[in-house]
């Protein structure tokens, strides 16, 4: 896995990242399926270790991603594709505003079989001031229009 995941790197493809907290590793996130030309669009996937699940770990990385991709790579297009029975999933892309765009019937084999999935997705320039600026506002208690990221368990 290593391997191939350094490979797509070198190739341009894709960007793995390890997640840690509190100096330990508890997840991964892997912007995927980097594709250039006129649609400058990728896809992000990853897991978190459920000891963490709750803390605000998996939006924060979500969110560092996708400016990376915005403002670093040069991407305009972020998706996020989640099994609808995916709740806490589906949660990460809530918190930080992805727009769902519908429903893709038999979308990845997973576990045996194809699995439909839901698409989410954002556009730089629907995040101006960046994505992790937008959920620090929405994580916090007393910014105006903002909310408790945790308040959602």
């Amino acid at each position: 896995m290593v391997r191939h995941l350094r490979a797509e790197a070198s190739a341009g493809r894709m960007l793995p990242f390890v997640i840690e907290y509190q100096g330990r590793l508890v997840g991964q996130l892997t912007v995927a399926g980097i594709t250039w030309g006129s649609m400058c669009s990728a896809h992000v996937g990853y897991w978190v270790d459920e000891s963490v699940a709750g803390r605000g770990v998996m939006p924060t990385a979500v969110a560092l991603a996708v400016d990376h991709c915005f403002r670093t790579v040069g991407l305009h297009r972020v998706e996020v594709c989640i099994r609808p029975e995916n709740a806490p999933s589906r949660r990460v892309v809530e918190k930080l505003g992805f727009r769902e765009e519908g429903l893709r019937p038999r979308y990845l084999h997973i576990d045996g079989a194809w699995r439909d999935h839901l698409v989410f997705a954002l556009t730089e320039e629907e995040v101006p001031e960046g994505l992790v600026r937008r959920w620090r506002r929405r994580a916090s208690p007393g910014s105006p229009g903002g909310h408790n990221a945790d308040s959602h368990k």
